[in-house]
């Protein structure tokens, strides 16, 4: 089952979400910034119990066709598989303006 993180294009937003993970619950809180610079979001998953970061500088970034997890390479956290859904196609990527709207973060089980 999979469940949608609720983002806005507000620039360095922090929220905290308790998701379902494999059969638990897990807390996790979440940095989200957009790099204008660069023209992308990315994002720092953090435990919020012991304030240890998890990953840094992960970027919100759709796959070819099929959405791609973005947390392929860190299943062994154990903390789920995210995809981040185009669901207008209205650009390849989300915009400084657009995350939240365009573009939903789904999150589920490790995959």
């Amino acid at each position: 089952m999979m469940e949608q993180i609720q983002l806005s294009s507000l620039p360095n937003q922090t929220f905290q979400s308790t998701i379902s993970v494999d059969g638990n619950n897990i807390t996790l809180q979440f940095f989200v910034r957009y790099n204008s610079i660069a023209g992308y979001w990315t994002m720092r998953i953090t435990d919020p119990l012991t304030n240890t970061i998890l990953i840094d500088s992960l970027p919100l970034v759709t796959g070819d066709g099929l959405a791609q997890n973005l947390l392929a390479q860190y299943s062994y956290l154990k903390i789920g598989s995210a995809y981040l859904i185009n669901i207008d196609n209205v650009d390849p990527d989300p915009t400084s303006e657009n995350l939240g709207v365009n573009f939903v973060l789904l999150w589920g089980d490790t995959a």
